[in-house]
């Protein structure tokens, strides 16, 4: 796979785990959340784990209490729901 190809797909996969999850309405805001999402952007490229992701995204495709296990962002992700999501 191209490397422009891998970039585009693996954000797909974090812009679906964030939306199954329930995260995207309650990022943080500003600076925390550029340098926060570039890190995440990089963990994502290099996860070794992105076909179990996207099997994961279809199993939970009606929305998740919590991201994939195996995720690389799981901790960050979590950490951006709403207490009690």
């Amino acid at each position: 796979m191209r490397w422009m190809d891998r970039m585009n797909e693996r954000a797909d996969l974090m812009g679906r785990m964030l939306e199954t999850i329930g995260a995207m309405q309650s990022l943080p805001e500003g600076q925390r959340l550029d340098q926060e999402l570039r890190e995440a952007s990089s963990r994502c490229m290099h996860c070794k784990n992105a076909e179990g992701c996207k099997d994961w995204l279809s199993e939970n495709a009606a929305g998740a209490s919590k991201p994939f296990q195996n995720c690389p962002n799981a901790a960050l992700f979590s950490s951006w729901l709403k207490p009690g999501s």
